[in-house]
C-alpha cells in the first residue's frame, strides 16, 4: 500500500499544476501597454497577463501609442477569457485573451497592423501559425506600422535602447 502514496501524490501535484493553467474569467482592470493587462479575477485577485505570442512596439515608438489605445478600447472595463499559457521572467502570466466577442485579442493586435508575432517566445504552433500567415497578409496590405517600409521590432528596439 505504501508504494501507491506517492504515486497518488505526484497524481495531486500534477492536477494541481493542471488546474493552476485553466482558462478563468475576469474584469481588465488596467492596460499597461498594447500586450500587457491586469485582469481582477471573480475572487478578487489582480493578475498582470502578458499577451501571447506577440509583442506591440513600446511607447516610444511609432504605434506604440496607438496598440495601448486600441487595447484599451478593446478590453478596458470588461470580461475577458484568460487561456493561460506560460509565466514569463517578470513573473507575469502569459495567456491568449479573448474578447466578450469571442475573438482573440492577441490576433486582433496582430490584424490590425499593431503587434509582431514574437518569433522567440511564440511557439505553439497551432497559435503561432495563423498568427504568422495574419501578420504576412497585413504586412502585404502594409496596415497599421506595416507602413513603414521597415518598422523596429519592439524586441531589437528595446536592446537599442541600452545601447545608449
Amino acid at each position: 500500500m505504501r508504494p501507491i502514496l506517492p504515486l497518488l501524490l505526484c497524481l495531486f501535484l500534477a492536477a494541481t499544476a493542471l488546474a493552476a493553467q485553466e482558462q478563468f474569467t475576469g474584469r481588465v482592470i488596467s492596460v499597461t501597454d498594447g500586450d500587457t493587462i491586469t485582469v481582477l479575477t471573480q475572487d478578487k485577485q489582480q493578475i498582470e497577463i502578458r499577451l501571447y505570442g506577440i509583442d506591440c512596439p513600446e511607447a516610444g515608438q511609432a504605434y506604440g501609442n496607438h496598440a495601448r489605445q486600441s487595447t484599451t478600447n478593446a478590453v478596458h472595463g470588461k470580461n475577458v477569457k484568460v487561456q493561460p499559457m506560460d509565466t514569463d521572467r517578470h513573473g507575469r502570466m502569459v495567456a491568449v485573451v479573448i474578447m466578450p466577442d469571442g475573438s482573440s485579442l492577441n490576433e486582433r493586435l496582430v490584424r490590425d497592423g499593431l503587434a509582431w508575432v514574437y518569433p522567440q517566445y511564440c511557439t505553439r504552433e497551432d497559435i503561432c501559425e495563423p498568427l504568422r500567415k495574419l501578420e504576412q497578409a497585413v504586412k502585404m496590405s502594409r496596415r497599421g506600422l506595416w507602413i513603414d517600409k521597415a518598422p523596429i521590432p519592439p524586441w531589437a528596439w528595446r536592446v537599442g535602447l541600452q545601447c545608449y
